[in-house]
């Protein structure tokens, strides 16, 4: 990001974000110095979503937050992104929003996400129209949890772009090597630890998901491991801590394989690996974030080509934790990967373990593109889950499990194969598939195939990697605890 953000008093110079509520008749209840007539001669009822520009010497935006007393922290998080799209052609912006929200230390962070996230373009291409802005500042008061929540949320919309960036990135560009190289840079700058698995360990660790998927590509697998723990505890400390596992799928082009997708199925298909590159987000948090919690992290990083070695409908693999599948669909590869990570995952013995994978169109269908479905085997963590994401401001919504379609994925020749019964319950299959290599460890898994990618410019951006599930992510390390 070129525009600069701190907190204190407005800059000179700078437009003024400043908050409107309404009372309980929906009259909006003017700040002080504010016109009531004008605003209500503008048809400005404080509406969350509404913005009233005032030019002058010093612009004021007035910004919609809804009913007085019922400002979220979530209403804050938009109002920061409407303020910006209405002032990308001032200098300077001041945020004075915080005094009308009850949880000021996450609306700091809210206030600092929404702006950055408008802000955000691909660092391989200008703006259209870059903005003039060149400074934020965000008014945090005199309370310490809100000056920390706005560094917090800074380095949560650092992280955010880096998502968006490596989803974003042409797939000739990010492979599973570059991606796996630039996991290795990550961890130097933020302190944590990470180890990456060349094609040669990943098949000597039986790792046959990953390494019968890879098998049509060119370019080697890799299978990166990370960790993060509170600095300075001894071994004993750390073992002592509530233990927290992630795994992303990182397909970094998916042409479906033999089972060949159609030209329009491949054209955002460099975003199936943002389920891994929001795990490796994640770890760039955490130094910041400091939770009392040991995290590690798994990336599944390969290419599903066609090539001349590629899987063929009718093979058969063996996981990492000694279960077979049988594959009838190469385009179901996202499963497999994922079996063998959750297979090392659950080996280490966490309290817990979720994955993100860019999984089923099946969700789309049933979600749409704005609500990540989650499933779990464990209703306690998932409602740890659900309530980070609700804080988060993600929407995400949970299906079952349903044991009696474990049918569906039944196989002939193998424990299970890659695909269910066709056009019935396809997110539940997976889910099913994925629940065979966790056992009975608290796992959820979010299938974000639907919130990972926008097809076209929304609140919070422009087209593209979103960064979706990022922000569940942090508010779930931070709040994490053992079942």
């Amino acid at each position: 990001m070129t525009t600069t953000f701190s907190q204190g008093p407005a800059a000179k110079g700078s437009a003024l974000v400043i908050g409107v509520v309404a009372d309980k008749k929906g009259q909006p209840i003017a700040p002080f110095g504010a016109s009531l007539g004008l605003m209500e001669k503008r048809g400005f009822l404080a509406k969350p979503g509404q913005i009233l520009a005032i030019p002058g010497v010093q612009t004021k935006l007035y910004v919609g937050l809804g009913e007085n007393g019922t400002v979220t922290v979530d209403r804050l998080r938009s109002a920061a992104a409407l303020a910006v799209r209405n002032a990308w052609n001032e200098t300077a912006l001041h945020l004075d929003l915080l005094g009308l929200v009850k949880d000021k230390a996450l609306g700091a962070q809210a206030l600092v996400e929404g702006a950055s996230s408008v802000l955000y373009h691909y660092s391989g291409k200008a703006p259209a129209v870059p903005t003039k802005l060149k400074s934020i500042t965000v008014d945090t008061g005199s309370l310490k949890a809100a000056d920390d929540a706005f560094v917090l949320g800074l380095r949560v919309a650092e992280a955010t772009a880096l998502v968006r960036d490596l989803v974003n990135m042409p797939p000739a560009v990010l492979t599973p090597t570059t991606f796996a190289d630039r996991a290795v840079v990550e961890a130097e700058a933020h302190n944590f630890s990470v180890e990456v698995w060349d094609e040669t360990r990943i098949e000597a660790e039986r790792l046959g998901g990953l390494h019968g998927v890879s098998r049509g590509g060119l370019e080697p697998a890799r299978l990166v491991r990370f960790e993060w723990a509170p600095a300075g505890l001894s071994k004993k400390a750390v073992a002592a801590l509530p233990t927290l596992a992630v795994v992303g799928k990182g397909i970094t082009f998916d042409s479906g394989g033999l089972s060949l997708k159609s030209g329009e199925g491949m054209m955002t298909m460099k975003c199936d690996m943002a389920g891994a590159a929001t795990t490796l987000g994640l770890f760039t948090v955490l130094g910041t974030l400091a939770p009392k919690v040991r995290v590690i992290g798994f990336c599944c990083l390969s290419e599903n080509l066609p090539g001349e070695r590629a899987t063929k409908p009718g093979d058969v693999h063996v996981a990492r934790n000694g279960k077979s599948f049988e594959i009838l669909n190469t385009d179901a590869e996202g499963r497999l990967v994922l079996a063998d990570g959750l297979s090392l995952a659950v080996e280490e013995k966490p309290d817990a373990v979720i994955n993100l994978a860019t999984l089923t169109g099946a969700i789309i269908v049933a979600l749409g593109k704005e609500i990540t479905g989650l499933f779990s085997n464990n209703p306690e963590f998932a409602e740890q889950v659900k309530a980070a994401s609700q804080r988060a401001g993600e929407q995400m919504w949970e299906l079952p499990v349903y044991a009696p379609y474990r049918r569906h994925i039944d196989s002939d020749v193998a424990d299970m194969k890659n695909i269910g019964a066709p056009g019935q319950a396809g997110s539940i299959a997976a889910a099913l598939f994925l629940q065979e290599f966790v056992g009975s460890t608290p796992w959820v898994h979010l299938d974000i195939a639907g919130t990972a990618w926008s097809d076209a410019p929304h609140e919070f951006g422009p087209r593209g990697g979103t960064g979706a599930s990022l922000r569940t992510l942090v508010e779930l390390t931070r709040s994490f605890r053992k079942n």
